[in-house]
């Protein structure tokens, strides 16, 4: 029978990429590559296959909407259209002016810069209900937010939620966020609990991890 770390080495090995590098963002701690991820987080909270929705945000950044000062001064018809190119249809309407509005509440509250809600909030607790303010991020996607932030905001770290936890149970892997991390570095940690969330969601990959161990 494998052991934890080998199950942790192989699903990182075939599924282990974030869903922020999928939607070709740069993770930084920096206002910009932040604002891309809150907006992806947006996308994901919908109930949107996640392919689909790294498409829409692909084609928002493609747009030039890479700063919330950008996403509040793009017209809601130029969002709806960015947002329809990524096949991103049964939201498109109600997506394109919850991003207005998100837009508007972080260049209001934080200026643009989600590291002062990351001060503000300070632990992982208060950065979700902060998060939670804004329009379209509710407890799931402050939870999308969380996990893949923590590679650059590392006082968050380690966090596991629901659904990664989850997929960790389908693969037999420890659920909890010390255990889990335990197997793999710190760098490749957010990279191991979003391969366990793709496990949460499809059977494929733990069909596919358990046949290469």
């Amino acid at each position: 029978m494998a052991s934890a770390t080998q199950i942790a080495r192989v699903l990182l090995d075939r599924h282990g990429r974030t869903y922020a590098e999928e939607a070709g963002i740069r993770l930084r701690d920096t206002p910009g590559p932040l604002y891309q991820l809150l907006v992806l987080a947006t996308l994901l909270s919908a109930r949107i296959s996640a392919t689909i929705a790294v498409a829409a945000a692909r084609e928002l950044f493609r747009a030039g909407y890479r700063s919330a000062a950008a996403m509040h001064d793009a017209s809601w018809q130029d969002r709806v259209d960015a947002l329809g190119r990524g096949h991103y249809r049964r939201y498109d309407e109600r997506t394109a002016t919850l991003l207005g509005k998100g837009a508007e509440l972080v260049l209001d509250r934080w200026r643009g810069d989600l590291r002062r809600l990351h001060a503000e909030g300070g632990d992982v607790g208060g950065v979700s209900r902060l998060l939670q303010q804004t329009p379209g991020i509710g407890p799931t996607g402050a939870a999308i937010f969380c996990r893949e932030v923590q590679g650059v905001w590392p006082d968050l770290a380690p966090y596991v939620d629901a659904r990664a936890a989850r997929g960790a149970e389908r693969l037999g892997l420890p659920t909890s966020a010390h255990a889990l991390a335990r197997l793999v570095s710190k760098e490749d940690f957010p990279r191991l609990v979003a391969a366990c969330v793709r496990a949460s969601l499809s059977a494929d990959v733990v069909r596919d991890v358990q046949a290469a161990l």
